[in-house]
């Protein structure tokens, strides 16, 4: 027998988030092997019975499904449960527990979460923002933002921002070389914004900052790569961030997924003391 787990995922929408909730499930189990079919817009029982026939002739198959149809989605569950294959629903009872606790009736609309309202222009706006005002660009619009990240080179700071942007939070960034490198009007008014110092060890940052020097056959900035330099980077950057009375992160073994939680919970602070 395979020991090689058939993992079906099928969702009535794209399947973003079915791959999320997986990928979350599958971290807390090592040495598994996973073979993954992966069903989009599946919305109709013909499309079901496909796929449970592809599934039928599968060893260890094991369903996710995320279907807001009542019916489809019971259709999927039984018919699943008749050819004895484990089948797991991530929205049903969490709609329904809703909808008691809401007093209000689900639309079970599919792709409900993409619908064009004010949220996803927000969206849009905060991630053409955030494009705009990567890396130092338009400071002068900079009281416009969200949040603001500050940080040495390498410290993940454009990668966090789109992130945040995707969240809807206008965000800017702005490198770090030393103080001189913070624009006159966040020192002029330190609080005009959510600003957050982000950092990280030097010792990670000469690593990475080799891997970003090799992908771009650089050679000549030696500097860039010189653990003392960075240290004096690092240390700069730090006291800056503690003269302004601003937040720092440390990034060194943090996912950018990580870094943004933290930033947001930082930005809420921020707006309750405002």
């Amino acid at each position: 027998m395979s020991n090689t787990y058939q993992i079906y995922l099928i969702s009535d929408s794209t399947g973003e988030t079915l791959d999320r909730i997986f990928t979350a499930i599958k971290a807390q189990f090592k040495n598994i092997k996973y073979k993954v079919h992966t069903y989009s817009f599946t919305r109709t029982d013909n499309q079901i019975s496909k796929i449970l026939s592809e599934a039928g002739k599968e060893t260890n198959v094991i369903i996710l499904y995320s279907i807001v149809d009542s019916n489809l989605a019971k259709y999927l569950a039984n018919t699943s449960s008749e050819k004895k294959i484990p089948c797991f629903g991530i929205l049903g009872d969490l709609i329904l527990s809703f909808s008691k606790l809401l007093n209000q009736k689900a639309s079970h609309e599919p792709s409900g979460q993409y619908a064009l309202n004010d949220e996803y222009y927000k969206r849009i706006e905060a991630i053409q923002f955030t494009m705009n005002h990567d890396d130092g660009n338009f400071v002068k619009e900079i009281k416009k933002s969200d949040v603001i990240l500050l940080g040495v080179s390498r410290t993940s700071k454009t990668p966090t921002s789109i992130y945040l942007a995707n969240k809807g939070f206008k965000t800017s960034n702005i490198p770090l070389i030393n103080e001189n490198s913070i624009p006159q009007i966040l020192k002029d008014n330190p609080k005009i914004s959510c600003v957050i110092g982000l950092s990280a060890e030097p010792e990670r940052l000469v690593d990475i900052r080799k891997n970003r020097m090799n992908s771009l056959k650089e050679t000549e900035n030696k500097s860039y790569i010189d653990l003392n330099e960075i240290k004096k980077e690092v240390k700069n950057a730090k006291n800056a961030f503690k003269k302004y009375k601003w937040p720092t992160i440390d990034v060194t073994r943090k996912s950018v997924e990580e870094t943004a939680a933290s930033i947001i919970k930082i930005y809420e602070i921020y707006k309750k003391n405002d």
